[in-house]
């Protein structure tokens, strides 16, 4: 049985994986990624909250009257989620990109020179 990786494992191999591909300075990629890691951050808070809280949560009304209804947690750790994997997404495509072309960057393009910090006098 294979063991599962960990998050920061995914996130090492992303990393490894992005500076295979020459990405791993690029603003689009790093940028994308600090992204990335700020969801997971979110999703573990989320997922705290919900096992804190389970999954039904009680609202008291002002007469003392009870209201069950789902953890609202739950809803934002679902789109949460798939924010994510779209971020991961874009940085593979962005991996990819890089390792299609041959790690071979585009000097004459303006605008991949300023996302990327080349200084147009050197």
């Amino acid at each position: 049985m294979e063991k599962k990786k960990s998050l920061e494992e995914m996130e090492q191999e992303i990393l490894k994986r992005a500076k295979e591909n020459g990405v791993e300075n690029e603003y689009l990629f790093l940028n994308t990624f600090h992204i990335y890691k700020n969801q997971l951050k979110i999703l573990s808070d989320l997922e705290k909250s919900i096992d804190e809280d389970g999954m039904l949560v009680t609202k008291e009304y002002v007469k003392g009257r009870k209201n069950v209804y789902s953890n609202p947690a739950i809803t934002e750790y679902n789109r949460t989620t798939q924010i994510a994997n779209n971020t991961v997404a874009t940085l593979l495509k962005i991996i990819r990109n890089r390792k299609d072309e041959g790690n071979n960057t585009n000097a004459e393009d303006p605008l991949f020179e300023a996302i990327n910090g080349v200084d147009e006098d050197e």
